[in-house]
C-alpha cells in the first residue's frame, strides 16, 4: 500500500513559519516529481511548489521568495519550508508524487489527505 503521509500543519500567526513535511512509504520503484498544493474554502486546488527528481524547483507566484521546497530522496520525503506566512496562505496543504510501484505500469500521481494551515491576521 503507497501512502503519502502529511504533517506539520498548524496555527500560526501571520508573519510566522511552519515547515511541512511528506513520507512517502510502501512498495516504491521510483519517484519522480514531487510537489505541494493547497485548496482554500471555495476556491480550487492550486500548485504551491514542485520539485524534480533532480532538484528542480517551481513556485506559485504568490509564494515565491517565500516558501522553499525541498526533498530528500534517500528518505523518499519532500518538504515545505513557510516564511512569512499570510493570512491568504490559509488552506490544507496536500503533497503530491509522481510514483512508478510497479515495472510493467506507467508512473502516475498520488495525494496524501492533507494537512490544515491557518494563519491569523
Amino acid at each position: 500500500q503507497v501512502q503519502l503521509v502529511e504533517s506539520g500543519g498548524g496555527l500560526v500567526q501571520a508573519g510566522g513559519f511552519l515547515r511541512l513535511s511528506c513520507a512517502a512509504s510502501g512498495s516504491i520503484i521510483s519517484i519522480n516529481d514531487m510537489g505541494w498544493y493547497r485548496q482554500a474554502p471555495g476556491k480550487q486546488r492550486e500548485l504551491v511548489a514542485a520539485i524534480t527528481s533532480g532538484g528542480s524547483t517551481n513556485y506559485a507566484d504568490s509564494v515565491r521568495g517565500r516558501f522553499t521546497i525541498s526533498r530528500d530522496n534517500a528518505r523518499r520525503m519532500v518538504y515545505l519550508q513557510m516564511n512569512s506566512l499570510k493570512p491568504e496562505d490559509t488552506a490544507v496543504y496536500y503533497c503530491s508524487a509522481n510514483l512508478r510501484v510497479r515495472f510493467y505500469e506507467p508512473p502516475r500521481d498520488y495525494w496524501g489527505l492533507g494537512t490544515q494551515v491557518t494563519v491569523s491576521a
